[in-house]
């Protein structure tokens, strides 16, 4: 049965605490014949021991420190100088000194120590989601609204995860995240012909509305007959980036046909042609929440048909922790 991978990663972090931790020492002393590397076995216990060694300078106040035979810790170090090849301490009556080598492997020992803490730190954080770097992808009004909220949730409660957000259209998306370039998407819910490979989970279902300016002969309707919406020109988005909803308007209006005018490359440039009163668009309740007053809204009479919102995601491999953690922020903002 295969480990999930929340359980692979405590255990990697497991293993960095415990592991054998190859260390490269650089001699240039005078004591040593040349300057080399010297390529040894060692765990990090046997830094630990020389580090507490060195820093109380007195092995028995080492040990009570480590909670270790006074014995047992000098064998240790002992071993360790005979690895080397080099005294790290000199013995006297009244404890130890550091030589010139030891205070050299001192300085590296706490380097090594503290990046060997650094990276268990971060591999348990990583397993509990609270680590990392996610690729986000999204389509447009979905930034508007859904994400901003979720986002700011996620990032309170993980600040140590950085979200980097992609901006693509359908195809791009269902591409990056089979490529695996993307961790999730949140998207409408893919065509059939782009579903290879993608899972997609819906998070709700919004109607469509007329968004025209406020001062548009449309606006003195209750609600727009369909008929009625296709002869009026249509601003929509670029049909490149947005082919998916292009796909929806078509059932949107079935069975006649929009009578586009103008394709925008962005939202704020359809909400700009939309407010200057030539033509209307229609949009989703997502893009009418978020826009809010700008524009005016009226229902379509008769129409069905919703967009459906969700979270793709690759079906091969696994999500990090992370990234469940942010589906699952997803969910509840899409809720509310």
């Amino acid at each position: 049965m295969p480990v999930p991978l929340s359980q692979r990663l405590k255990r990697t972090g497991l293993a960095l605490a415990i592991s054998v931790f190859k260390i490269v020492v650089i001699a240039s002393v005078a004591k040593l014949d040349s300057v080399g590397i010297i390529d040894f076995n060692m765990e990090l216990r046997h830094l630990r021991y020389f580090v507490a060694v060195a820093e109380a300078l007195n092995f028995t106040k080492a040990a009570m420190r480590l909670r270790l035979a006074q014995p047992a810790l000098s064998r240790q170090v002992s071993d360790l100088e005979e690895e080397l090849g080099v005294d790290l301490l000199k013995r006297t009556s009244h404890g130890v000194l550091l030589t010139p080598e030891g205070k050299l492997f001192l300085e590296e020992s706490r380097v090594t120590l503290k990046h060997a803490d650094e990276s268990v730190t971060k591999v348990r954080a990583l397993a509990r989601g609270e680590f990392g770097e996610l690729q986000v992808g999204f389509l447009a009004p979905l930034d508007m609204h859904i994400l901003p909220r979720a986002l700011a949730n996620f990032q309170r409660t993980t600040p140590s995860v950085k979200v980097t957000l992609r901006d693509l259209g359908s195809d791009e998306l269902c591409d990056e995240l089979r490529k695996g370039t993307l961790h999730l998407a949140v998207m409408m819910q893919p065509s059939e012909e782009l579903t290879a490979g993608i899972h997609f989970e819906e998070i709700g279902r919004y109607p469509f509305f007329v968004a025209m300016a406020s001062g548009h002969p449309l606006a003195r309707m209750k609600a727009v007959p369909l008929e009625t919406l296709s002869r009026q020109p249509l601003v929509v988005l670029n049909r490149k980036r947005n082919s998916e909803f292009h796909r929806i308007l078509k059932r949107v209006f079935a069975p006649l046909r929009p009578n586009i005018v103008t394709e925008s490359d962005s939202l704020n440039s359809l909400i700009t042609e939309v407010s200057v009163g030539n033509c209307v668009a229609v949009v989703s309740q997502l893009f009418k929440q978020a826009v809010g007053t700008r524009l005016a809204y009226r229902k379509l009479i008769d129409n069905k048909v919703a967009m459906s919102v969700g979270i793709a995601r690759a079906k091969n491999g696994d999500l990090p922790p992370a990234a469940e953690q942010l589906c699952a922020t997803i969910r509840q903002i899409a809720r509310v």
